[in-house]
């Protein structure tokens, strides 16, 4: 038997939906002989006869109709995903896959997800998060948060900004202790740091003059940003965090900053991807939403 053209098919199933090829032809445009020549070569390649022809009807033999049976439900699921597929070049739809931070849930607000759902209802989020740089090939990430230098010269940047480290501190914390007025005075405060042998930390910052070193000491010590945000906030001491973790608590009033014109220049933060070229609907809106988000709340610069 030789292939079978499945636009034969599809156009069997349409001619017997139908009824006539007089009306598969009105419904599908094309010319009711053509529909003929074409159900009948399907049948030469079958080597049966589908279809009993008579002036007024049509009529499926045994063959037609077991044919029929196995073939229509599979057409009309194929009619569906091309129209769905046509339809993803303006309706988002399908997974993205994201690859971000561990940490990238603490200041990225899962109210804006069900935003962002809740407006798309045809896509699928799937978060990947680890420190540890993405491979979006082997890994197959849509889109990942890269801070710093761009190593991939295929990867294709949507540049969000600068993300700087400044110095703040709660309302509470500063009523008790003062706030201080100079890069020395840092050294009569309780300063949180991640844990250092010596138990007195360095922070190299960039001042007006240029960059200067403050020695720096407290007596609350973690080994993640977040928990020192968390400490911070409490009233625990003056921190030296990313804006992108601290900005909503500024806004809020939680934290206060110090020593403003004191702070670590930032790093570009990026959105990547692997090609602008056919880049699913789907992926360009949650990036789209994610940059508006982002620089809307000032997380980044």
């Amino acid at each position: 038997m030789s292939l079978v053209d499945l636009n034969d098919v599809a156009l069997f199933v349409q001619v017997v939906r139908a009824g006539s090829f007089a009306e598969a032809a009105r419904r599908s445009g094309m010319p009711a002989n053509t529909l003929s020549r074409r159900v009948q070569q399907l049948e030469v390649q079958l080597s049966l006869r589908l279809l009993h022809r008579s002036t007024r009807k049509l009529a499926l033999t045994d063959a037609g109709e077991a044919f029929y049976a196995r073939c229509a439900d599979q057409v009309e699921a194929l009619s569906d995903a091309a129209a769905e597929l046509g339809e993803g070049g303006q309706i988002p739809s399908g997974k993205v896959r994201v690859a971000a931070p561990a940490d990238f849930f603490n200041w990225f607000q899962l109210a804006w997800i069900t935003e962002f759902l809740a407006a798309h209802p045809r896509v699928r989020l799937e978060f990947l998060l680890s420190d540890s740089r993405a491979d979006l090939v082997a890994e197959s990430v849509d889109v990942a948060m890269r801070a710093g230098k761009l190593l991939e010269p295929t990867l294709v940047a949507r540049r969000l900004g600068t993300n700087r480290q400044s110095l703040v501190a709660s309302p509470a914390y500063l009523a008790a202790r003062g706030t201080p007025q100079s890069l020395d005075e840092l050294a009569l405060h309780d300063c949180l740091s991640m844990p250092a042998p010596s138990g007195r930390t360095a922070w190299r910052l960039d001042g007006p003059d240029g960059p200067v070193e403050a020695q720096v000491s407290g007596r609350f010590y973690a080994n993640t940003a977040n928990v020192l945000l968390k400490a911070a906030v409490a009233g625990i001491g003056i921190a030296l965090l990313p804006d992108i973790m601290t900005a909503p608590h500024l806004r809020d009033g939680e934290l206060i900053p110090v020593l403003p014109d004191f702070t670590v220049a930032g790093v570009d933060v990026n959105l990547v991807y692997l090609s602008r070229r056919q880049l699913p609907r789907a992926v360009s809106v949650f990036i789209e939403f994610a940059v508006t988000k982002m620089v809307a709340q000032g997380l980044v610069f």
